[in-house]
């Protein structure tokens, strides 16, 4: 069997999600893989991948904050507002002004209401939404709330009736990107969408320490690039367990509080991980256990 751990991917555009989960369910041999948090097919970079045991890690990965490259495209809207969707609208943009794209986009820093894209993989009635779009319905989706950290404005290009903005954006979970470029463009009256789209990082793992599927072929079936341990040591903080402490807690036990914020990990005297726990009441208490079953 394959080791239990973490891959920082670097997804190439075409793909989605799902196809890189299943090819490296063929590289690793093992059908206990999974993602944390969903990358469109156009977009490429930074791609979480559990194996075996550390899929049990991916629902903190999937709630962590996100830093993305992008170029936004204003002057036309799409359907999907990205560039893989078809034009629906085109306006002229000759006449923004570098300012007004700046004050735009300051309007969308901060803890905002956003509208996620119609064609997105939320469910409506139990039914992608883009699922509906392309059966033809009308999609209206709520609003939620979101938080936009940091939105760096790099580059401004002006181009006809086009203008390309290049932009870093740091934001929370659940956060489009694509809603962005939308919003901008509906903002200056001239629509607008994503052309380009790449995760930088995902919480502290970035494309720094990622590797390309071409790599992972050549490393076949050992895959795991960040075993369990080392993974929970740079997604969470730490705490180190006594052996009686350990035994209690691999048992599902609840330990003494010792004022970490939760959630933290909880390692064994040996280095390895045993739980992701949190604190209330004065008691430490596993929200997952990691301890290999003995």
């Amino acid at each position: 069997m394959s080791a239990d751990g973490l891959i920082v991917v670097d997804k190439p555009a075409g793909m989605t999600s799902h196809d890189v989960v299943a090819r490296i369910r063929r590289l690793a041999k093992t059908r206990r893989v999974g993602h944390g948090g969903t990358l469109d097919p156009m977009a490429t970079g930074v791609l979480i991948i559990g194996v075996n045991r550390a899929t049990r890690l991916l629902t903190y990965v999937i709630g962590a904050r996100k830093s993305y490259s992008a170029t936004i495209r204003l002057g036309q809207s799409t359907i999907t507002d990205d560039a893989e969707g078809e034009v629906t609208a085109s306006a002229s943009a000759s006449a923004v002004t570098d300012q007004a794209i700046r004050d735009g986009l300051a309007r969308q820093t901060g803890e905002i209401d956003q509208v996620p894209s119609a064609v997105s993989a939320i469910k409506i009635n139990g039914q992608r939404a883009y699922k509906r779009v392309r059966d033809g319905e009308t999609v209206d989706l709520p609003a939620r709330r979101v938080t936009v950290y940091a939105l760096d404005i790099l580059d401004i290009r002006h181009s006809g009736d086009l203008v390309d903005v290049d932009v870093e954006v740091t934001c929370s979970s659940g956060t489009y990107i694509r809603a962005i470029a939308r919003d901008l463009g509906t903002a200056l009256g001239v629509g607008g969408h994503l052309t380009a789209l790449r995760r930088t990082a995902v919480g502290e793992m970035t494309l720094a320490e990622a590797v390309t599927l071409e790599q992972l072929e050549q490393k076949a079936p050992d895959v795991v690039g960040l075993p369990l341990a080392e993974a929970a040591r740079q997604a969470f903080p730490q705490r180190t367990a006594t052996a009686d402490e350990a035994r209690v807690l691999s048992h599902g036990g609840p330990l003494t509080a010792v004022g970490i914020d939760g959630p933290y990990a909880v390692f064994d005297p040996a280095g390895q991980v045993l739980a992701i726990v949190s604190e209330s009441d004065g008691r430490a208490r596993a929200e997952i256990v990691l301890a290999p079953a003995v």
